[in-house]
């Protein structure tokens, strides 16, 4: 009864709370406008300009990337529909909250905003937007082989985070495209940092106990076992952390954002170990809370705390 009066809401109050449900907005975006902004400022410290981005290109930018993930989600509503009406029929969609024409001009709406927005004021950087909205598409499709990526998880998982590094492509070019700038070499170490990063979260989040498991939900703990994925994960992490430090040093960062990066990984790896002694679902949980410290952190190290400092020192 209660899911029916759920349902007659009006589309504004309905669409409240599928995005609380599905992709929390203000979580995500405070998120994401920090990964932005740390983005572009890492790629200043890698041109060594002592340069601040202006206001609204890290505004339009931030606001591009958050819909960006948001269309993500979306398409991800039609690429699960099938799994999801058959094995998550509590999840928004599948119960009736909102309906697949709705998402469609859900993401009408994203992408003109997207391609309005840049062709308007930053129209150098379309070119990138484009490489972006076209892999998304791909990745909605399955690259057009859905058995084939199905029956090879590890490449599958592979092919979908390679868009985070797309995305960096886009929020570090607001610094260097739409200054007509060549990118720094380093730039490169920020985009395979950002990959193994998807990674992190990708695979934290769907680190489960046995009693977690749903019965058609793939998760890395049933894929590999539970010690396994957690051993996997932290890999992971190390390679992002070992790639984030040599970056912070060929940039002369201070010691102590070295330090600090450092004892938010060793806590990282004792949050890995915990469940790798004790499989809780209270640990399984703590893995894909501290994935996202530890990105929101490590971004903010590379990138955003520089920035934050160029601002400071022009009052």
């Amino acid at each position: 009864m209660m899911q029916k009066d759920e349902n007659a809401l009006p589309f504004y109050k309905r669409f409240i709370i599928y995005q609380k449900e599905r992709f929390p907005f203000l979580k995500h975006g405070l998120l994401i406008l920090v990964f932005t902004f740390s983005s572009v400022n890492y790629s200043l410290n890698a041109r060594y300009s002592s340069e601040i981005p202006v206001l609204s290109v890290w505004l339009i930018g931030g606001f591009t990337a958050f819909l960006l993930f948001f269309l993500l989600r979306l398409f991800d509503e039609f690429k699960d529909a099938e799994e999801d009406a058959q094995f998550r029929p509590y999840r928004a969609v599948p119960r009736g909250l909102i309906s697949f024409f709705e998402l469609k001009v859900l993401i009408g709406f994203s992408l003109i905003c997207i391609i309005g927005l840049n062709a308007f004021f930053q129209p150098e950087i379309l070119g990138v937007v484009g490489i972006v909205l076209v892999y998304m598409t791909l990745m909605t499709k399955e690259f057009f082989v859905v058995k084939w990526l199905k029956a090879h998880p590890i490449v599958y998982m592979i092919s979908h985070m390679l868009i985070m590094p797309l995305f960096d492509l886009y929020t570090t070019g607001l610094d260097w495209v739409l200054k007509n700038e060549d990118p720094s070499p380093y730039l490169i170490l920020f985009l395979i940092i950002s990959f193994f990063n998807g990674l992190v979260i990708e695979i934290g989040r769907k680190i489960r106990t046995k009693e977690q498991e749903e019965v058609g939900v793939e998760t890395y703990s049933k894929l590999w076992g539970e010690k396994k994925s957690v051993i996997i994960w932290a890999v992971q992490l190390s390679i992002v952390f070992i790639l984030s430090i040599v970056c912070m040093v060929v940039l002369s960062y201070s010691f102590i954002e070295i330090g600090i990066l450092v004892l938010i990984y060793l806590t990282s790896l004792f949050v890995a170990f915990r469940f790798f002694k004790h499989q809780t679902e209270q640990n399984s949980k703590k893995i894909e809370m501290i994935s996202g410290v530890w990105t929101l952190s490590m971004y903010l190290l590379l990138g955003g705390i520089s920035g934050i400092w160029r601002m400071i020192q022009l009052f």
